[in-house]
């Protein structure tokens, strides 16, 4: 009995720590952005790109990562999304220009989308009983939400000590322990009756998300028409398939589209801000990126302690009302930082910190929960991946709709500023994008680096508002739609 759990316990640690390579790897570039943006002097677009690449290669390939680990093998897959994930980081660590970075970074999410589905694949088969279950998940949560906690700290440390490229460099060790355990504590086992995978709705989804996402950060018109064509594509292919990727009946329940909402919702205005914080800490406060990494602690430990919290309140709220009083609380601390932002009061931003990781930790434990009760046990697994799906696209398209009105209400700012001729008005435009960017060292022919700050605070000031009010209206979907019947 003992050497079962000991086993056990083992094949846990290995596949959260799987889970956690890939969260920790979001929140540490998230500190070190703005070191890379001043490395390559990167303009506003290619910085979001660095962010958005990871992300939207992470959000395209889960359900599909997923359904190839439990054809082909999850143990397999896993160590093969390790291989991916540690040459990318490679890449990573040597890229010579922040194009060749983005595109490492999109291998790398790659990698990551087989790191993270086979892991949860293979925390799934281990644990059989309902209560080995629950604590199976709930010692995964756990890990998760230290490396939450532990990531910007992390982050800071290796940007202050040995530079950014070892923010992917010191991925290469880690992975190489984890395949070991991996190799030597995980059976190969696969299920015979997986879905085939689906490489038209692979390919049509992936387009709709880069659509979509190029549509928001600078393309225009041709981004949403190949976001909109690649969407009604796709809606149309899983359609026509007997087992397809995605069932579109499952969006026919109110309540499970409440509950995707909510867990969008989530993603895109509160655990995106796991990603925009750090940046505002350091560009709009002037915080090294040390400093950054500690300030984030009021964020991350809320998002790390409220989950209990939730589980607690369950026995009194029903989850239409967890997951509506999570977004309202998550509007208010966006609402409150955003105010800080603006007058440049620390103590202000804090206390926003807090409450909007309160708010975003009662969704996090509760958002995954409410999708799981309101389908059939059949469809568990792709709900699961829905849920998943859900919750990096919100963090995809939350951090580049967000850096968009950053950008937009950045330039507004500077250009209230006085210029002389078409020279000097050119001149402030190109500071204004650097600014966006993180990359602005100082002022240039403006005063001095504290207009570049006070320009990036009013930035952000307005994305907090924005999510603010985003906040809001999904709070009041989410209530009228998971109503009881």
């Amino acid at each position: 009995m003992r050497q079962e759990r000991t086993w056990q316990f083992l094949v846990l640690l290995t596949a959260s720590t799987g889970c956690a390579m890939t969260v920790l790897d979001t929140n540490i570039v998230a500190i070190i952005l703005p070191g890379v943006a001043r490395a390559f002097s990167a303009s506003f677009a290619e910085v979001e790109w660095v962010i958005s690449s990871y992300v939207l290669c992470f959000a395209a390939l889960l359900l599909p990562a997923g359904a190839m680990a439990d054809r082909y093998g999850r143990r397999r897959v896993f160590l093969c999304g390790i291989l991916l994930f540690s040459l990318a980081s490679l890449a990573c660590a040597l890229a010579w220009s922040v194009a060749s970075l983005s595109i490492a970074r999109a291998a790398q999410g790659m990698g990551a989308a087989f790191l993270l589905a086979p892991a949860l694949a293979i925390i799934g088969h281990s644990f059989h009983g309902e209560a080995e279950r629950n604590h199976a998940w709930g010692v995964w949560g756990s890990m998760m939400g230290l490396t939450m906690v532990l990531a910007p700290i992390t982050g800071g440390v290796i940007a202050r000590v040995a530079g950014w490229r070892w923010a992917f460099g010191i991925n290469l060790p880690v992975c190489a322990l984890l395949a070991l355990a991996v190799w030597s504590w995980i059976g190969e086992s696969r299920d015979h009756d997986a879905r085939r995978v689906d490489p038209v709705g692979i390919l049509l989804f992936a387009s709709t998300m880069f659509g979509i996402t190029f549509a928001l950060i600078g393309g225009g018109s041709f981004g949403w028409l190949l976001g909109g064509l690649g969407l009604m594509a796709f809606i149309q292919a899983e359609r026509m398939q007997q087992r397809p990727m995605l069932d579109l009946t499952l969006f026919r329940l109110p309540r499970f589209i409440g509950a995707v909402l909510a867990m969008f919702a989530y993603a895109a205005t509160a655990q995106v801000m796991a990603s925009l914080l750090p940046q505002f800490l350091q560009n709009g406060l002037g915080r090294s990126a040390l400093q950054a990494g500690f300030g984030m602690l009021p964020f991350a430990v809320t998002m790390l302690i409220l989950p209990r919290v939730g589980r607690r309140l369950s026995a009194y709220l029903s989850s239409r009302g967890i997951l509506t009083l999570g977004l309202v609380i998550v509007a208010l601390g966006n609402g409150l930082t955003g105010y800080g932002a603006y007058s440049s009061s620390w103590p202000l931003v804090a206390l926003g910190m807090l409450l909007l990781g309160s708010g975003g930790g009662l969704l996090n434990g509760e958002t995954q929960k409410a999708i799981m009760s309101t389908v059939p046990r059949d469809r568990a697994g792709m709900a699961s991946g829905i849920s998943t799906t859900a919750r990096f696209s919100g963090i995809l398209l939350g951090f580049t709709a967000l850096s968009g009105v950053l950008g937009g209400a950045i330039r507004s700012w500077i250009s209230t500023q006085p210029c002389d001729g078409a020279e000097a008005c050119a001149g402030l435009r190109r500071w204004a994008d650097s600014v966006a960017a993180g990359a602005a060292e100082s002022g240039g022919h403006l005063p001095g680096a504290d207009w570049s700050h006070q320009a990036y605070a009013h930035g952000f000031s307005v994305l907090l508002l924005v999510a603010a009010l985003a906040a809001v209206i999904a709070a009041a979907a989410v209530c009228r739609l998971m109503r009881s019947r």
